[in-house]
């Protein structure tokens, strides 16, 4: 079947394709918040930090209000449309909705990126704890980042059960263990002694003041705007939450539900985790460079004699969003691969599982090749700058990307699908939108004027000509009417029912 939007065309497929493509509802309330918190919450334990060179305690403040802005402009957002459009592809069905299959499949190959390589990060951070806590020495990391793969795809593959039941525990751990600093930290700390001991050095670089009480903005607005893409690792992947919609009980009530409550907590933890971090022995400036910043507040307050259980301690976050950016990515490949604009086969789900194994297994296959390669042709030290770096920036840039598109694609829909029976309705509605695609632009803006970030960039292109080349040599003409394209080319109508096939 030819449909001249887009210029794609549809194959008829027999009642046994989606048979063997079926997904198994089981999350609550209580699932959905853990998916989206526990994806968010490495961020939490590193990377937020290293702003403060940036923007000083004050800058990194200010940028991180701005960036909770967004996620709150974002958030309630994607609540609107995945209640209206419960569909696991999420960012794609909801772009593909309002932009057409090119602007779905672009959208989607954003969080393709985003959700193919931030494991791959997240991994590294793991093997570096992993190598502190036994004593192994580096040439063993990618034995180590194999094993990790292995488990935790295991652990996704096992069943949609196993996975958020992992998910809530990982998650409510890492928070115990945020808790657990926050509680050691607020005794000790002294704000004006050490949150505010950077000043702006006669080359405009950070100095240290011995004594602190130095100013609030000590690299002024410019250090704000320079602040803004660390701050956004306070919250990055909050928007995985729609991509369990088909795996949901109930995707209209609960995943809107999950998300308030998902960026209420990180809210929360990200304010408190900024002022206490940074508040105590050490101070902003020391922490401005930490690779672990959670793990040197510990020890300035416990000392470093218990430095590897405190690194075992520390590592939970890490683990948590490991495990659940791994059941995006899974969902993310299998709902493109579906609709057939990735291969299909890829959408295959386990015959008893009734989880999209292919689909995670190639992802993550993907990525540890990338980090295999990078390791192997630049050596352990260069490596490990380029997976930490060039990789990580590629991430931060395919999601900025993303948010602009999905909030762009929720105007659209407002406009275009007023009809369409939306069971939670954003707040902040169109303006919320907008504000939150201004945010991004300018966060985007600040990424391209650092050279490491540019790097990243270059990376991003290479990827979307691989993905747009392949959808316009082979997918376009092999597409599918999976929920997510049956939905849009319906114009929304009776397409709810679509998604529980």
């Amino acid at each position: 079947m030819a449909n001249g939007l887009g210029g794609v065309t549809y194959e008829t497929v027999g009642p046994g394709y989606f048979a063997a493509r079926g997904l198994r509802r089981h999350a609550g309330v209580l699932a959905l918040w853990a998916l989206g918190v526990g994806a968010v919450i490495s961020g939490h334990f590193s990377g937020w930090n290293l702003g403060l060179a940036t923007g000083g305690w004050g800058g990194l403040f200010v940028a991180t209000l701005a960036i909770t802005v967004m996620y709150l402009g974002l958030a309630f957002s994607i609540a609107e449309m995945s209640a209206a459009l419960p569909h696991t592809g999420a960012a794609y069905s909801f772009a593909r909705s309002a932009m057409g299959p090119w602007g779905g499949f672009l959208t989607g190959l954003c969080e393709n990126v985003e959700y193919v390589l931030a494991p791959a990060v997240i991994v590294s951070f793991i093997g570096a704890y992993v190598g502190t806590i036994v004593g192994l020495p580096t040439a063993w990391q990618p034995a180590i980042w194999v094993v990790a793969y292995l488990v935790f795809v295991g652990l996704n593959v096992h069943g949609v059960a196993m996975t958020f039941r992992v998910t809530v525990v990982v998650t409510l751990a890492a928070l115990a263990c945020l808790v657990g600093f926050w509680a050691s930290a607020w005794p000790v700390s002294d704000f004006g002694r050490w949150a505010l001991d950077i000043a702006a050095g006669p080359d405009g670089k950070p100095v240290q003041l011995p004594e602190g009480q130095g100013p609030f903005l000590p690299f002024g607005a410019m250090g704000v705007l320079a602040s803004l893409p660390y701050a956004v690792w306070l919250f990055l992947a909050i928007e995985e939450l729609p991509l369990a919609a088909e795996e949901s009980l109930d995707p209209r009530r609960d995943l809107p539900r999950g998300l308030v409550l998902g960026i209420a907590t990180l809210i929360l933890s990200a304010f408190l985790t900024l002022w206490l971090n940074s508040a105590i022995a050490g101070g902003a400036f020391r922490l401005s460079t930490s690779a672990e910043p959670l793990l040197d507040g510990f020890k300035a307050i416990y000392g470093d004699g218990i430095g590897r259980l405190l690194a075992v301690v520390a590592a939970l976050g890490l683990i948590a969003s490991f495990h659940t950016i791994i059941f995006a990515q899974g969902r993310q490949i299998y709902s493109l691969s579906r609709a057939g604009y990735f291969p299909r086969v890829l959408s295959v789900t386990h015959g008893q599982r009734k989880t999209p194994h292919l689909a995670m297994v190639a992802g993550a296959a993907v990525g540890l090749a990338i980090m295999i390669v990078v390791w192997a042709v630049l050596g352990p030290e260069r490596g490990t700058v380029v997976i930490s770096g060039m990789l990580l920036n590629m991430v931060v840039f395919g999601a900025m990307l993303s948010y602009i598109l999905q909030c762009l694609a929720f105007v659209v829909l407002r406009r275009r699908m007023g009809h369409v029976p939306r069971p939670y309705r954003s707040p902040f509605g169109v303006p919320g939108a907008v504000v939150t695609i201004a945010i991004a632009l300018v966060t985007l803006g600040f990424q391209l004027a650092d050279p490491v970030y540019r790097a990243g960039v270059i990376g991003v292109a290479v990827w979307f000509a691989v993905g747009i080349a392949y959808f316009a040599l082979v997918g376009r003409h092999r597409l599918v009417l999976s929920p997510e394209e049956r939905f849009a080319t319906s114009g929304g109508r009776g397409a709810y029912d679509a998604a529980s096939q």
